[in-house]
């Protein structure tokens, strides 16, 4: 997958990952779930739609369909990382996670910390691929909730049966999952 590459689009329907640092279980630790279905909210608002996601302890897979945007996609996500971090550094500070807290300030490099970053909460970069067949669409959706061999909070596993549009297939589309099948409607 893309490390540290532009998104050279501004719409389309991407399977996101990114992943805390060092795959510390920081989402857990801070019981930090609630911080990506706010991002989620928050990229709803902005008229993007969450077609499937899971929420590991320390990693999050996102099926996301990105409307047309004037900022690039990479900077969206980079964003909703950054918010996440400030929360997850102050829960830590909350609980006295002194020793984690170290750990992240000390990973932060010079250049960054000239930038006024403070911790590394997650790794570098993220992962993307775009989704540009039903086939690979269909294989991401159902790659989510079969996460078995990661450490998953079963309560926290979830992938969205709702409607969206899709904007990569060229014509106004709609895909809902039914019955564990990927259907396709078009309108």
């Amino acid at each position: 997958m893309p490390v540290r590459k532009d998104i050279p689009y501004n719409e389309g329907l991407f399977f996101i990952t990114f992943t805390c640092y060092k795959w510390l279980p920081l989402i857990e630790q801070t019981n930090g779930y609630d911080l990506v279905y706010n991002w989620f909210d928050y990229l709803k608002k902005q008229n993007h739609r969450i077609a499937g996601y899971v929420i590991m302890p320390n990693h999050v897979h996102a099926l996301i369909d990105f409307t047309r945007t004037t900022k690039k996609i990479n900077t969206v996500i980079g964003d909703g990382k950054r918010f996440m971090a400030y929360e997850i550094i102050k829960r830590l500070k909350e609980a006295g996670q002194t020793d984690v807290l170290a750990l992240l300030e000390k990973a932060v490099t010079a250049k960054s910390k000239d930038k006024g970053k403070n911790h590394e909460v997650w790794e570098e970069s993220f992962d993307w691929k775009i989704c540009e067949t039903i086939e690979f669409t269909y294989q991401k959706l159902m790659y989510m909730p079969g996460c078995t061999e990661c450490s998953v909070k079963k309560e926290i596993v979830t992938v969205s049966l709702s409607l969206w549009h899709s904007h990569p297939f060229g014509t106004t589309q709609a895909f809902i999952l039914l019955s564990n099948q990927l259907r396709q409607i078009i309108f």
